[in-house]
């Protein structure tokens, strides 16, 4: 992905268009600055948040000391509670990697020839080396089926285990050698691709994450505040489908019961219903933004 990809926020027209008449947004994935861009733009005051201290470093030199900026994940306990400080009429969680990140070989997210196995958002805990190189062979199979939505996985963590007992894997190319090992000689970017993701996604707990913060950020909203999510990968658009739909609904009893013993009414509404997606002009000029859904809750005046 191309540094101009990065630069381009995704969905722009759309958030642009949530921002209108927000006072206090939270761009809890900062990232480069481009959305914390259109949401100053609307006049609305920002709380921008990345675990990322060089997304953060680049942002603020592009956005100074306009908006408010603090380090760390949005799921992360301090960051919770200055959310729920600002009292935000909107939260924007833009997911998944970034293209500064993938460009930034010493990262170690690209399957790039050389670049190291690292993959950390924050640059600190075990890497993807650290997990691949010690974790069992049952946990390496359950993160490229449950991530990398690979139905060989039991045999690509067998390989991996095998090469691991007579080289650590440390680089791109001992990962991408095990999964044409396990998979075959035909493999290629589109499944590097995805079986890197996968590993990306397990080194972040970024699902784990999301699912936990998901309800605390929407508890952190002002009535009638929206928590808008853009998602790339099936397991993070599922979490906050899924989330969403339920909070809308009324009655989350289990089917049959005689009496309503839950909230017994919804927590807000999905605005739109379905997800909104680029456009083939939005995805011309980036690329990134091919897979991206935006969802959106609102959450009801004194939920």
């Amino acid at each position: 992905m191309s540094t101009t990809a990065y630069h381009t926020p995704v969905l722009a027209d759309a958030v642009a268009v949530l921002a209108r008449g927000r006072l206090r947004a939270v761009d809890a994935t900062v990232g480069g600055g481009g959305h914390a861009v259109l949401l100053r733009a609307a006049g609305a005051e920002v709380l921008a948040v990345d675990r990322d201290a060089e997304a953060l470093a680049a942002s603020r030199a592009r956005l100074g000391d306009s908006v408010s900026w603090m380090e760390g994940s949005f799921g992360s306990a301090g960051v919770i509670g200055e959310i729920v400080r600002f009292a935000p009429d909107l939260v924007l969680l833009d997911l998944g990697v970034s293209s500064r990140q993938l460009d930034a070989d010493a990262r170690g997210f690209s399957f790039r020839p050389g670049v190291p196995l690292d993959m950390r958002m924050s640059n600190r805990g075990a890497n993807a080396a650290d997990l691949l190189n010690s974790a069992p062979q049952d946990e390496i199979a359950h993160i490229f089926r449950t991530y990398g939505d690979e139905r060989r996985a039991a045999r690509l963590a067998r390989t991996i285990v095998e090469r691991r007992t007579r080289k650590p894997l440390t680089v791109s190319d001992d990962l991408v050698n095990a999964i044409r090992r396990a998979l075959g000689p035909t493999a290629g970017p589109s499944v590097f691709a995805r079986l890197f993701q996968a590993v990306r996604i397990a080194v972040n707990r970024e699902l784990d994450e999301l699912e936990t913060a998901l309800p605390v950020l929407r508890d952190a909203l002002t009535p009638g505040g929206k928590l808008a999510a853009i998602t790339y990968h099936s397991g993070e658009d599922r979490i906050v489908k899924h989330a969403f739909r339920e909070w809308a609904r009324s009655c989350i009893c289990p089917p049959g019961q005689p009496i309503c013993t839950c909230r017994g009414a919804p927590l807000g509404t999905l605005t739109p219903r379905r997800p909104i997606l680029p456009s083939a002009d939005e995805i011309a000029a980036n690329p990134r933004a091919r897979s991206a859904k935006l969802r959106v809750f609102e959450r009801t005046h004194g939920s």
